[in-house]
């Protein structure tokens, strides 16, 4: 079966993890500090911290943004459900901002119309970089400033991708950006996430968070007068670290972005040529040099979604769809929402199949992902 999405790992990588293995601290050595300061360089943020996971990233994303019980978060319909249950995690409630149906990605206008006519504004606004290609983060940005939210970037997909020439990931229009290392992302650390930011006192809470609530930094101690063992719990914190064995393959993969990026940009460029007289909605050509292309998304137009997604299961191709909208899943219809609030991203469900994308799929097998495709939909 091919799949949707697979990791390139290489002998560079085996052999940085094997090196922690043998010769480094397993856990709080150097690698992810390592890890922490290339993620910085290469999305040009002034800090980041490693976290075990992107959803961990998330959830202390919004402690740091300081949502609580009595907050409001909002997000997009059309992701992973960790984007909108990070807030929920903090006690927070939920509602969503309906997509644009040609970006994907949350729609200004439906952003502009909720904030005219809400009752109580956001303590936070999540953005999806969906399938790797960026919102509109200058306009968003302007936007959150106006009535004090603060903007959150998850860019799970998006590491690699750029906006306005600047890498996602900079902060350049928001407080903290959010990362993924899973296996089918940008690159992997086999598990593991990351957030960026430009802001100190983002970057100190996300560290505090993330490390029990503990901190051993002087400066930031309440009794300043204990010895050099002394440590205080000043935040009820989690244990969202990164070991050195995850920062390591991080760090090692992070050398190969650019490259991994590159080779996405080239298939994605191919089945745009080869499948646009398809009776298919594919993504915007618009993105194609700047997205990600963490997914390939098509949007079945006249065909029977279940039917074309078994006849490709059938033949081989790990084809996948994301992502049921997160107001459809029972949790979240416990909560009140309903079939049918946010029409353009159920509307995009409905026909959304994930294509076969990843570094190293050669032109044979996406050659057969397209002549698959082409024959099971005459």
């Amino acid at each position: 079966m091919l799949p949707y999405g697979r990791h390139a790992v290489d002998q560079d990588d085996i052999d940085a993890v094997v090196d922690v293995l043998k010769n480094q601290l397993l856990t709080q050595g150097t690698a992810v500090p390592a890890f922490e300061s290339a993620l910085c360089k290469y999305t040009q943020a002034n800090y980041a911290l490693a976290v075990n996971s992107g959803t961990s990233g998330l959830h202390v994303a919004c402690l740091a943004a300081g949502v609580g019980p009595s907050d409001l978060v909002w997000t997009v319909p059309n992701s992973f459900v960790a984007s909108a249950n990070c807030a929920r995690y903090c006690g927070a409630d939920v509602d969503f901002v309906d997509i644009d149906p040609l970006t994907r990605n949350i729609s200004v206008e439906c952003l502009k119309i909720k904030l005219a006519n809400c009752r109580k504004f956001p303590k936070a606004l999540i953005v999806v970089h969906f399938a790797g290609a960026s919102c509109e983060m200058q306009t968003i940005a302007a936007l959150m400033k106006k009535h004090n939210i603060v903007l959150i970037e998850d860019a799970a997909h998006a590491l690699g991708a750029t906006y306005q020439d600047k890498p996602v990931g900079s902060c350049h229009f928001s407080d903290m950006t959010v990362l993924s290392f899973h296996p089918v992302k940008s690159i992997t650390s086999a598990e593991g996430g990351a957030i960026t930011t430009n802001n100190k006192g983002f970057i100190e809470r996300l560290t505090l968070f993330a490390k029990h609530g503990i901190t051993r930094e002087p400066s930031s101690l309440e009794d300043k007068d204990q010895g050099a063992w002394y440590y205080e719990q000043q935040e009820l914190g989690y244990n969202y670290r990164m070991s050195d064995l995850h920062g390591a393959l991080g760090l090692s993969q992070l050398n190969k972005l650019n490259t991994f990026i590159q080779h996405r940009r080239e298939k994605a460029g191919a089945y745009l040529s080869a499948l646009r007289a398809l009776p298919i909605k594919l993504p915007s050509e618009d993105a194609l040099a700047t997205s990600a292309w963490h997914l390939f998304m098509i949007e079945l137009i006249k065909h029977d979604r279940k039917q074309v997604f078994n006849a490709l299961r059938d033949r081989g191709l790990g084809v996948n769809v994301h992502y049921i909208p997160i107001h459809r899943q029972p949790y979240y219809q416990k909560l009140g929402f309903e079939h049918g609030d946010f029409p353009n991203a159920e509307h995009f469900y409905q026909g959304a199949i994930t294509l076969p994308l990843f570094p190293t799929m050669t032109e044979i097998e996406q050659q057969y992902v397209i002549d698959t495709l082409i024959d099971v939909l005459q």
